[in-house]
């Protein structure tokens, strides 16, 4: 008989900031993001506009670990 031993998942993410000027527009920011979601699995996680127009973008994306198999 084999047993399995059960293992806690924790979810890890790999974190990218992105610093967008105030002359980049909100059309571009969007289609940006948009393809960083469809090409590279990455989710928004926190968008920050600041007073000069600046925008300071997080997205974030999971590491998948490969458990070898036995």
């Amino acid at each position: 008989m084999r047993t399995t031993a059960t293992r806690a998942r924790t979810v890890e993410y790999e974190v990218e900031r992105v610093r967008l000027g105030r002359h980049v527009s909100r059309r571009a920011v969007r289609q940006l993001l948009t393809d960083h979601a469809e090409y590279g699995g990455w989710e928004l996680t926190r968008l920050r506009r600041y007073a000069d127009g600046t925008r300071e973008v997080w997205i974030r994306r999971k590491i998948i670990k490969v458990m070898p198999s036995i």
